[in-house]
């Protein structure tokens, strides 16, 4: 199975068909991030046969030159936001060592397997979630079926309600899921700080065979 061939079967139908309108729209008249040709970065950097791990976002980083298409990264100029600095303070405590994404640029875990989903894919500038309902739910939805579907052994972390809700379009009989608190300043005190999520993550890949991620 092939990205190129899951995305074509999405484009014949109504709803995606509908959705690139809009999204097109949205780009003419309104402030978007990421940029429109960074929509499905998360795709180019991670094979669809090469994935071991997904970890789910909600929606694209809403401020100014943040969003680059992959969940949680940022490029690498700009100044980390609150829940990429949890996100590496606990790969700190929990693997005793500081991440090799210190800057927050997350395309090294994608080229090793770690694929970086925002269940919606496009955010109008300073406005969280405001394109929740157009359609893309029901692209990522079909994106994480066919994980489930053709993969086996991926470790999926779903870090709070809005990605745990996902548990559902996921087999439990062939893959790993790892629930827990949000990174974000809001709910980090509530259960993602001394989770060890990472470690968690490489025991399991190296349960199944795989090589551990480098976080």
């Amino acid at each position: 199975m092939t990205w190129a061939k899951i995305i074509k079967e999405e484009e014949k139908k109504e709803y995606f068909i509908t959705l690139q309108k809009d999204i097109l729209n949205k780009y003419k008249n309104t402030v978007v991030f990421p940029k429109y040709k960074d929509i499905y970065a998360a795709f180019s950097y991670t094979k669809f046969d090469d994935i071991k791990v997904v970890i789910l976002g909600q929606d694209p980083y809403h401020g100014e030159n943040q969003a680059e298409g992959l969940a949680f990264s940022t490029p690498k100029e700009i100044k980390n936001p609150p829940s990429m600095r949890n996100i590496l303070k606990e790969i700190k405590d929990d693997l005793k060592r500081d991440s090799v994404c210190l800057d927050g640029n997350l395309i090294p875990w994608a080229k090793e397997g770690v694929f970086l989903l925002n269940t919606i894919l496009t955010v109008e500038e300073s406005k969280a979630k405001s394109h929740h309902k157009m359609g893309w739910e029901q692209f990522t939805d079909e994106i994480i079926k066919k994980i489930s579907q053709y993969n086996k052994n991926v470790v999926f972390i779903l870090w709070g309600a809005n990605a745990i809700k996902k548990e559902k379009l996921i087999d439990e009989r062939k893959h790993h899921i790892l629930k827990g608190v949000h990174p974000s300043p809001l709910s980090s005190y509530r259960g993602f700080f001394g989770s060890k999520v990472f470690s968690k993550t490489n025991a399991l890949l190296i349960k199944e065979g795989k090589e551990p991620i480098t976080w």
